[in-house]
């Protein structure tokens, strides 16, 4: 299971069965869904990766996977995993339209880095992000993550990797 993580204004834990209306109201939004793997999925295959966080991910503690939380309710999902293809961990996070233009998802980015760097004692970060997602790419910039190259994906689309490495004195923060 995951760590809980706290942030100013933000509560990453690990998800409960509860949440799983949550989960698939944030993955069925397409404002969401459009910027992550391969976009709106079917709510039947929403239900199905929701399991799958509890019968994989947590039974066989594989990565970290939080519900992102403010103010008790489920508001984002946030990930940090190996990814091959980047040759690293990979961030993920999405947060709720309701919960946009607050400055919540450069907090929440920074508390997975900081969580990679200072826990899982990595030396960088990655993230993938669609060209056409300027709102992630403004973000990503915004805390100190490179562009390093892009990707070809199997539809024939492009996809930025960004990596952030750890400073030399290793710390995580942009002050260092």
């Amino acid at each position: 299971m995951p760590p809980t993580l706290r942030t100013e204004r933000l509560l990453l834990e690990p998800y409960h069965s509860e949440d799983e209306e949550g989960f698939v109201a944030l993955f069925q939004d397409t404002r969401v869904s459009q910027w992550m793997g391969d976009g709106t999925a079917s709510e039947a295959s929403d239900r199905a990766l929701f399991g799958r966080i509890f019968t994989k991910v947590y039974a066989q503690d594989l990565f970290d996977v939080w519900a992102v939380r403010r103010h008790g309710l489920l508001v984002g999902h946030a990930e940090i995993k190996p990814n091959q293809i980047v040759g690293g961990h990979e961030i993920i996070y999405a947060l709720a339209p309701t919960a946009w233009g607050a400055g919540l998802g450069t907090e929440l980015a920074e508390a997975i880095v900081d969580h990679g760097f200072n826990t899982l004692r990595l030396t960088e970060v990655y993230a993938t992000v669609d060209p056409a997602n300027e709102a992630s790419l403004t973000l990503l910039d915004g805390i100190g993550f490179e562009y390093v190259r892009d990707m070809k994906e199997d539809d024939g689309s492009t996809t930025h990797v960004l990596v952030r490495r750890r400073a030399a004195n290793g710390k995580s923060s942009l002050a260092s």
